[in-house]
């Protein structure tokens, strides 16, 4: 008995060591919980902002979201690269056929043209459409126009067709004229892209390999109904290389109406061009508008 009680007797030092350890024990619990509780009110007062500093962080974030937002501007469909085409996303196969369909000297003038060429979807379209950009001649042109016309033959028909202006078809809907074809209907967007834009249907017939009763179905259906804004070219300024530029000139012909023009002091009406050797002097009234 005597044993077990020597376990638990502590001399008056020990005793007094072990009330300083209690002690300091306590000491460090109450330290703890006071703290605790001090800085959970600073935490809290710190996470607490008021309506200015929110809104200025509204705005931060808002600024963030932009910069990954991507910004379209205004293109012409036309034009569109890889990379672009990627940006707007549209697929690798959608991006060659545009690629391939402006290989062959074609030109996108409308909504429909694009989807019917790309085949994009209709998400896609209504998404990037409103930023297509066309030339202001095709913009001009104004909606089909129902008209009464005549067959091959001249006689009048009481049906009426649907006339669209040949300013802003496509090779694609040339084709549906018998006798055009996809080499044809190339042919005659590319003449028309370099004029500009045709001025009058009979223009249509200066296309290299038409023949007249192919030219008659084409402007039965294609007529000019929203005349381009053509930007003429000084006669009396203008050098060789500049004049050679208009279809209706070869180079050969614009160096022979410089000379002209150097040897007589200028040129002051039309009517001098029919001097010239080589001259067209049958297309002079078309020519005519482009000088």
């Amino acid at each position: 008995m005597n044993s077990f009680k020597s376990h638990f007797k502590f001399s008056k030092q020990e005793r007094s060591g072990i009330f300083f350890l209690l002690l300091i024990i306590v000491i460090l619990q109450v330290g703890y919980v006071i703290y605790s509780r001090v800085a959970s009110r600073n935490s809290a007062k710190l996470l607490k902002v008021d309506d200015a500093t929110q809104a200025q962080i509204d705005a931060l974030k808002e600024t963030a979201n932009q910069k990954d937002r991507l910004i379209i501007y205004p293109f012409n469909p036309n034009y569109i690269t890889d990379y672009k085409g990627y940006t707007l996303g549209m697929s690798v196969l959608e991006i060659d056929r545009l690629h391939q369909f402006r290989a062959a000297n074609k030109f996108i003038n409308s909504v429909q043209d694009f989807q019917q060429v790309t085949m994009v979807s209709d998400s896609l379209l209504n998404k990037i459409s409103p930023y297509f950009k066309f030339p202001d001649w095709v913009k001009k042109a104004k909606d089909p126009i129902k008209v009464m016309v005549g067959d091959l033959e001249g006689n009048l028909t009481s049906g009426a067709i649907t006339v669209k202006d040949i300013n802003t078809v496509t090779a694609i809907e040339l084709q549906e004229v018998n006798g055009v074809g996809e080499k044809l209907s190339a042919r005659i967007v590319k003449f028309r892209d370099r004029l500009g834009g045709f001025v009058d249907d009979v223009q249509v017939s200066e296309v290299y390999g038409l023949e007249p009763a192919v030219v008659q179905r084409i402007t039965k259906k294609f007529k000019v109904l929203a005349p381009p804004e053509i930007s003429k070219i000084n006669i009396n300024t203008a050098s060789a290389s500049e004049m050679a530029q208009l279809v209706y000139l070869s180079y050969a012909v614009s160096k022979a109406i410089v000379l002209y023009r150097e040897e007589n002091k200028g040129i002051h009406s039309f009517e001098e061009l029919k001097n010239i050797e080589g001259f067209p002097s049958e297309k002079i009234s078309r020519i005519s508008l482009y000088l």
